[in-house]
């Protein structure tokens, strides 16, 4: 046998191994990884809070609030939540002379979801939305202007007047536990008013649970909560 000879055999028959190892190689089963499936309970419990900014308020300025929330978790990413609270004002502005007086309960309802790409650490970033609404009734006053004819000083006041508002919130938080069931909070809320009553006397001076009147407003809350 020729030495050229032998070279094709030699190179046909490596071809054929390669040609059958490929093919056994294309035919191997592809390893099936196990998915992990999520052993975290569908309901995790819930929160109960209290906002520390709003009786805070009330003790330094005309206005404030006392509120309240109760946070359902849900797999510790979905987190709906109710909030119930109580707004109040005394207001006399040494400019105008106008004095607005108003309390009255308010409510919201909406949903955080947990943004952290790990769910169960003990810091926790949220996004969410929120529904408000409030009934109430307000009164003002004012000394009045004097009649260029009479002389006279005339008063206007009013009192009881009824009116509502509906606003939308967008939210933004974060919360830590701080020791065992423990976890402080705060979150930042822009306020988009929906809907409100008219009245004959114009725009109220301040809505429960919305703040200072106006189409938008920003606001924030400072949460004391506990796991239940």
């Amino acid at each position: 046998m020729t030495h050229q000879r032998q070279i094709c055999i030699y190179t046909f028959v490596l071809a054929i191994s390669l040609l059958f190892s490929t093919a056994a190689f294309a035919q191997k089963p592809e390893e099936v990884v196990p998915v992990k499936r999520d052993s975290t309970a569908f309901f995790k419990g819930f929160a109960v809070s209290a906002d520390l900014i709003g009786p805070l308020m009330m003790g330094i300025s005309d206005n404030g609030h006392i509120e309240a929330a109760l946070r359902i978790n849900l797999k510790d990413k979905y987190f709906p939540i109710f909030e119930l609270g109580y707004g109040k004002a005394d207001h006399s502005d040494d400019i105008t002379r106008l004095t607005y007086k108003t309390s009255a309960p308010y409510g919201r309802i909406g949903l955080d979801i947990n943004l952290m790409k790990n769910k169960h650490d003990i810091y926790r970033l949220y996004g969410g939305v929120r529904y408000g609404y409030t009934n109430f009734k307000y009164d003002f006053s004012h000394p009045g202007l004097e009649d260029p004819v009479w002389k006279q000083m005339t008063e206007f006041r009013a009192s009881g007047v009824s009116s509502y508002y509906h606003w939308a919130e967008i939210v933004f938080g974060v919360d830590a536990t701080i020791w065992g069931p423990i976890h402080l909070g705060w979150s930042g809320r822009y306020k988009k008013r929906l809907a409100k009553s008219e009245s004959e006397f114009g725009n109220c001076w301040y809505v429960p649970g919305f703040g200072k009147t106006g189409s938008t407003r920003l606001g924030g809350t400072f949460n004391i909560i506990i796991d239940i």
